[in-house]
C-alpha cells in the first residue's frame, strides 16, 4: 500500500508523524552512528523508567525508515483522515487566495466567535519538514484551544522536499498575515497572537517570528518552541552523543530532512541563514519564547543553546528540559507525570503571556 507524506503522520501514533519513530537509516548516518544497530534495552537505557514502554512501542513498530525513495514513491495528492474531533469547539477549513505570485495556502481556524476578542495561536505542524499535516492535528489543537480560551490558527505548509524553505515559509507567513488582518471577523484581539509548533513545527515558528520582526508588519506576542528543530548542523557538521536519540527523530533523518528543506547539504557554509534561526546572528527584539525538550532528544543541545542565546539578547525565555525524555514523548506518554509537567508548564506560559498583553 501507498501512503502519502501526510497519511503517514496518522498512522500508529496519531498526531506525532512517522518521522518520530525509531529507526535504522546507515547510508545517511553521522560517521559514528551506532544507536541504530543497540539492543532494545541498550536504546532504552538513557531514556526515564516511566517513559520506557511508550519507548519500546515506538522502537517495536516496524515503521520503514524515512529515505529519499520512501518520500519519492509517497503520492502526495491523498488527504490523511480527520482525527475525530470534539463536537464543542469548532472547526473550518479556509483558503486564502493567492497574492504576490504566491500560490494560495490552506488553514483551519479553531475556536472562532466574532462577537469576541480572544487571544490566538497560529500553529504550525512537525514532521521534520518531511510529513506530517494540520489536519492530523485538529483534536490536540481543539483541546489546546478549550483549554486557554483561544483562537487557533494551523497551516497547511507546503512540505519538503517539494517546495523548499523558501516557499513553506512563505506559507506559514501567509496565514500569520491572514490572521492578524482577519482578527476582527475572527474574533481575535490582533495584540495577543503567539506562535507555537513541535519539532520542524518549531522550527518555522521561531523563523517566523524572525520574519515577523523583520517585516515589522505582525507584532507577535510570544512564541512557544516545543523541541524545535532549528540548527542544520546536529548530526551533520556537529556530531551527535550516543546515547541521544536513540529513540526518535535521528541524525539520517535529521540530514535527510534538513537537506530536503534548504536544498542544499546541512552544516555547511552554503546554508542560507535566514532558513535556519540558530544561524541568525542578532536575536533581538524577538518575542518572550518558552521552550521544551527532552535530555535525551535529538534537538537538546540546540534547544538550550538557542534559548541561552536568546537570554543574552535580553529575550524573556522559559527553558524546560525534561529528564530522559526522547523526541514527542509528551504525545506519545500524555499520562505519565513527566509529561505532564510539561505540558502544564507550555500551557501555563501561554495562559501567562495572554493575561499579560
Amino acid at each position: 500500500m501507498q501512503l502519502s507524506r501526510r497519511e503517514a503522520a496518522r498512522l500508529g501514533l496519531g498526531a506525532l508523524s512517522a518521522a518520530l519513530i525509531a529507526r535504522s537509516v546507515p547510508s545517511l548516518a553521522q560517521d559514528g552512528w551506532r544507536a541504530s544497530t543497540w539492543s532494545v534495552a541498550d536504546r532504552l537505557a538513557p531514556i526515564a523508567p516511566e517513559l520506557r514502554p511508550a519507548a519500546r512501542r515506538m522502537i517495536e513498530s516496524g515503521f520503514p525508515p524515512i529515505t529519499e525513495e520512501m518520500l519519492r514513491d509517497m503520492p502526495g495528492n491523498v488527504a490523511p483522515p480527520t482525527p475525530e474531533l470534539l463536537p464543542d469547539i469548532p472547526v473550518e477549513e479556509r483558503d486564502i487566495p493567492p497574492t504576490a505570485g504566491l500560490p494560495g495556502v490552506k488553514v483551519f481556524v479553531l475556536n472562532s466567535e466574532p462577537t469576541l476578542s480572544r487571544p490566538a495561536i497560529l500553529h504550525i505542524h512537525g514532521g521534520g519538514h518531511l510529513v506530517g499535516s494540520a489536519r492530523g492535528e485538529l483534536r490536540y489543537l481543539q483541546e489546546t484551544a478549550r483549554e486557554l480560551a483561544c483562537t487557533i490558527v494551523s497551516v497547511e505548509y507546503r512540505l519538503s522536499p517539494g517546495a523548499r524553505y523558501s516557499e513553506s515559509t512563505e506559507d506559514t507567513y501567509a496565514g500569520l498575515k491572514w490572521l492578524y488582518d482577519n482578527a476582527d471577523m475572527l474574533g481575535v484581539d490582533r495584540t495577543r497572537i503567539a506562535l507555537m509548533g513541535e519539532s520542524a513545527g518549531g522550527g518555522h515558528a521561531a523563523i517566523l517570528a524572525i520574519k515577523a520582526r523583520n517585516r515589522g508588519e505582525v507584532p507577535v506576542l510570544f512564541q512557544s518552541l516545543v523541541y524545535p528543530m532549528i540548527d542544520d548542523r546536529t548530526g551533520s557538521s556537529v556530531p551527535v552523543p550516543p546515547h541521544i536519540a536513540t529513540v526518535g527523530w535521528s541524525p539520517p533523518e535529521n540530514v535527510l530532512g534538513w537537506r530536503s528543506f534548504l536544498g542544499t547539504e546541512p552544516g555547511t557554509q552554503a546554508v542560507p541563514v535566514e532558513a535556519v534561526p540558530s544561524r541568525t546572528v542578532d536575536l533581538a527584539g524577538l518575542p518572550p519564547t518558552w521552550i521544551g525538550v527532552g535530555a535525551v532528544d535529538l534537538f537538546a543541545a540546540e534547544d538550550i543553546a538557542y534559548a541561552r542565546r536568546l537570554i543574552l539578547a535580553g529575550i524573556p525565555t522559559e527553558l524546560v528540559v525534561t529528564p530522559g525524555a526522547f523526541h514527542g514523548f509528551d504525545r506519545v506518554a500524555p499520562e505519565t507525570a513527566l509529561a505532564r509537567s510539561f505540558t502544564a508548564s507550555k500551557m501555563t506560559a501561554l495562559r501567562r503571556a495572554f493575561a499579560r498583553a
